[in-house]
């Protein structure tokens, strides 16, 4: 026994590995002999022991190594723990493999779970069995006439043995005189046969009768022989023989060919006459048994046809020997050899065999490329009707050629081929057990003949649970809706979060977020049920307070090793309920009762007071309407439904009763309405009110809570208004201190200008003193409507030209007799166009009007441009008639 290890190892997925091991045993070995040590021959790592291995995925046999496949199971076995190959039995080579010259067994055994190991063994034959005759004796009739080189085929023999030990050659003895020698011949399986050639001519006359010995001979050491006697009798002869048109024929004929098919039409022929050329056909003594079963040939016709079921897969090729003989005496037959070639037919379907399945489910998680199955691929046909496809149905990845088509659905899976047939189903893309939790996975495999034949073979696998989904919310926003006034422990409305994972992973749980309103745990507000999500009030609610408040609601389940978790939003919004009836603020109540005093005459639509109530509500509860329903038989009031005011209807009213008393009532708009009532005692007083009480016509008021901040706004802004507008007047008076004043014609109706000897004194504001006329009041929208640049020309103060003289400036005063109304007008633009003392006009400033620092004035120049030198022409021209005309004027300068 030897052990020849040839370990090819190949990386066929992510999880196993594929190893061959070859071992040889010669036959006849007895029970329990140990042909080989797989785990150290392979190089295996040292599996687990069986007590920490567990379950194996659900495996029910226990150890390391597990045979999946056997072709003799009653011959060989691994044992599981110590992955020893024995023999369970004595081998016998012939028994066994009695037909194939390589005899060899297989077994495919699972190591650690992990590796697969294909072994095969090889049973060597020993020289255990004899060649053998089918008889001892073998009787032949030879004609005299045969003709040196005639043959005549012998029976073979046979030895069940095979290689060297098989039968190897053949011997001729007590051959005394020559006349016989031996050939040895080959057919196409391999196998000898021996055919007796006659080397002299024989004569029956002088030995009628040869004993002759033909032994077979073995190839082993020592060689076994086997022995035959041969009687050849000398006969007299027929002339001719028949004659085979050709030594040999090749003929191809379909597997699967129906019975009675004819093979090939033979024909021989012989020239002797009558019954010596009468041919008869026949299979020769040494044809297997096996062509008999399959053919059979017409004795008279020579026509072979198809006899039993012709399988290309057993043998491709078969030879037939045939031979011819005549009737006549001593007939001399023929031979030839017919080589029926069988043409393979797709008449096998794929077989699909699963060598390792696995067991139990398969993780969500599970990565792509995790192995789920190793399979194994086998169609016993050849050349194009053995290619096979390969695939899983409804998923990708088709092994072994080009696609497959008529999937179904969509799995992910996907078949990738290995080695020697071998394929492996791995998953194709991640798996999600909430959109589906089994699938049955079909395998499906066609061969290329034509039609092609096909073959499909299932099993299922189940995904297990993964905690890889967190609940999720059915919306994102819950909006709640409660009124105030609630009951603590008031049902508010729920939320509900969704996880399709399984078992504990889709197990939810509620909580709320920590949060606060205000300064306020949310915890005091609301609770939730953790398991259903129910929201409950902790407290009573007030719509004034409280309007509305949001907090958060955390799903989470129960997964291991992490929980997932999510979180929505919750909107509770406080209705409001009429809870709150109005209060009458003004006018002052005492016990519900306030007297007003109204003057005598006040007149139609006086206002006497105006009813203002507040209600804590809002929207409709809120809204309030004021209504007289009492005590105003007469119609002497009325009250404004909206704002409250009452006013006199009757303009005489005291003169119909002197006191009335009205009741006044409040009501919202809410449901069911709210009210509140006064009584108002109106009367009426002569003359002004007295001291200390107080007027009810509008001049005092009391004002809602927002006075006094309407009151710090505004005293605000008036202070940083006059701040800016102190500011500004600042500024203002510093530029006009290098200013001098214009329309200095006033200048001259002062007594003290005419004075001085060349004394020159500045005009203050003071000094000037604007009277208007009643002709001016007339025409002050005259005067507003002259054209704006009539007056704007600035007097220069001491810049003026040196040459002008105060009598110059006089004259101009006393040019004309100035007529009133629109004449005055026309004559004053046309003085001030001629006088060379004004500036151009466009050039002038309203602001240098020479007013000095009064800012009256410069507001009057700027909001009535040219009234000021108007007014200052008037006024010189109205105290010159007044004053002596002949008073002479000095000269400035």
């Amino acid at each position: 026994m030897y052990l020849s290890i040839c370990c090819c190892f190949l990386l066929w997925a992510p999880a196993l590995t594929l190893k061959n091991l070859n071992y040889s045993v010669p036959e006849e070995q007895g029970a329990g002999t140990v042909i080989g040590n797989i785990g150290k021959d392979a190089r295996l790592q040292p599996g687990l022991p069986p007590a920490e291995r567990g379950g194996g995925g659900g495996r029910s046999k226990s150890g390391s190594y597990r045979v999946l496949e056997n072709s003799a199971p009653h011959l060989l076995d691994v044992d599981a723990d110590s992955g020893l190959l024995y023999t369970k039995q004595r081998i016998d080579r012939e028994s066994l493999c009695r037909h194939t010259a390589k005899c060899q067994l297989s077994l495919e055994v699972f190591a650690n779970d992990k590796e697969i190991c294909m072994i095969k063994v090889e049973i060597q034959d020993i020289n255990d069995n004899s060649p053998s005759f089918p008889s001892d004796q073998i009787e032949m009739d030879i004609s005299e006439n045969a003709a040196p080189g005639t043959r005549f085929p012998l029976t073979s023999a046979h030895d069940p043995d095979a290689g060297e030990n098989g039968l190897r050659t053949y011997l001729l003895t007590r051959d005394d005189h020559g006349l016989f020698a031996l050939d040895v011949k080959s057919r196409g399986d391999g196998t000898k046969f021996p055919e007796l050639v006659i080397q002299k001519a024989l004569d029956r006359e002088q030995q009628n009768h040869h004993t002759l010995v033909l032994t077979a001979l073995d190839g082993g050491e020592p060689p076994r022989s086997a022995t035959v006697q041969i009687n050849v009798k000398v006969i007299d002869s027929n002339d001719n023989s028949p004659v085979f048109e050709a030594p040999s024929y090749l003929v191809e004929v379909p597997e699967n060919s129906p019975l009675g098919t004819v093979v090939i039409d033979l024909n021989a022929t012989d020239a002797d006459e009558g019954p010596n050329g009468e041919v008869l056909y026949s299979f020769s003594s040494y044809v297997p048994d096996r062509v008999r079963e399959l053919f059979s040939i017409d004795p008279k016709t020579g026509l072979i046809r198809v006899k039993g079921n012709l399988d290309y897969e057993e043998n491709g090729m078969l030879e037939i020997d045939v031979q011819a003989r005549d009737l006549g005496p001593n007939p001399i037959p023929a031979h030839c050899k017919v080589t029926v070639k069988l043409i393979d037919r797709n008449d096998n379907a794929p077989s699909i065999g699963f060598v390792s399945v696995r067991q139990g489910a398969l993780s969500e998680a599970a990565p792509p490329g995790t192995v789920i199955a190793l399979v194994r691929v086998t169609d016993r046909d050849s050349g194009k009707n053995g290619q096979l496809q390969c695939r899983v149905l409804g998923g990708g990845g088709t092994a072994g050629g080009g696609p497959l088509g008529g999937s179904g659905g969509s799995v992910p899976f996907k078949l990738e081929e290995n080695y020697d047939n071998f394929y492996t189903v791995v998953t194709d893309r991640p798996l999600d057990r909430e959109t589906q939790d089994e699938y049955n996975v079909t395998i499906v495999a066609r061969d290329g003949g034509s039609p092609p034949l096909n073959s499909t073979k299932s099993f299922s696998v189940k995904i297990l649970d993964e905690n890889d989904n967190p609940p999720r919310f059915t919306k994102g926003l819950y909006v709640l809706q409660v009124h105030e006034n609630n009951i603590p422990g008031e049902y508010l409305g729920s939320v509900l979060a969704q996880d399709p994972d399984l078992g504990q992973n889709g197990t939810v749980s509620y909580s709320i977020l920590p949060s606060h309103i205000g300064d306020v745990s949310i915890y005091t507000y609301v609770s939730v049920n953790p398991t259903n999500g129910a929201i409950y009030a902790l407290r009573s609610f007030n719509y004034e307070q409280t309007k509305a408040f949001e907090f958060k609601v955390l799903a989470k389940d129960s997964g291991a090793p992490a929980h997932l978790e999510s979180n929505a939003t919750v909107r509770v919004t406080v209705l409001d309920v009429n809870d709150n009836a109005p209060v009458i603020v003004l006018p002052t109540l005492q016990n519900d009762t306030a007297e007003l005093q109204v003057p005598r005459n006040a007149g139609l639509g006086y206002l006497v007071s105006t009813v203002r109530a507040l209600d804590s509500d809002f929207g409709e509860s809120g809204r309030l309407t004021y209504e007289i329903v009492d005590g105003n038989d007469d119609h002497l009031f009325e009250i404004d439904p909206s704002s409250g005011e009452i006013r006199t209807l009757h303009p005489f009213w005291e003169d119909v009763t002197p006191v009335v008393e009205l009741v006044v009532k409040v009501t919202d708009h809410g449901k069911p309405t709210l009210s509140a009532v006064a009584k108002l005692i109106i009367r009426s007083v002569s003359g002004s009110l007295p001291e200390g009480v107080p007027r009810v016509n509008g001049e005092q008021h009391h004002w809602d809570m927002s006075l006094p901040l309407i009151v710090t706004l505004s005293t605000i802004s008036i202070i940083l208004l006059a701040a800016m507008i102190t500011i500004a007047v600042k500024c203002k008076r510093e530029n006009k201190e290098i200013r001098t004043y214009n329309c200095r014609i006033a200048e001259y109706s002062h007594p003290q200008l005419g004075g001085g000897k060349g004394k020159k004194k500045k005009i203050n504001k003071n000094d000037i003193m604007l009277v208007q006329s009643e002709v001016e009041e007339r025409n002050a929208m005259n005067v507003m409507n002259v054209g704006h640049a009539g007056c704007h020309t600035s007097f220069t103060g001491q810049g003026t030209n040196a040459s002008e003289t105060p009598a110059t400036r006089m004259s101009i005063i006393q040019t004309d007799n100035f007529p009133a109304e629109p004449n005055y007008m026309g004559s004053r633009q046309q003085f001030v166009q001629s006088s060379s003392t004004f500036k151009d006009p466009e050039r002038a400033s309203l602001r240098d009007s020479g007013h000095g620092d009064s800012d009256q004035a410069d507001s009057d120049q700027d909001t009535n441009k040219g009234s000021c030198c108007d007014m200052s022409v008037r006024e010189a021209l109205k105290m010159k008639t007044t004053s002596t005309k002949s008073q002479p004027l000095e000269q400035g300068e």
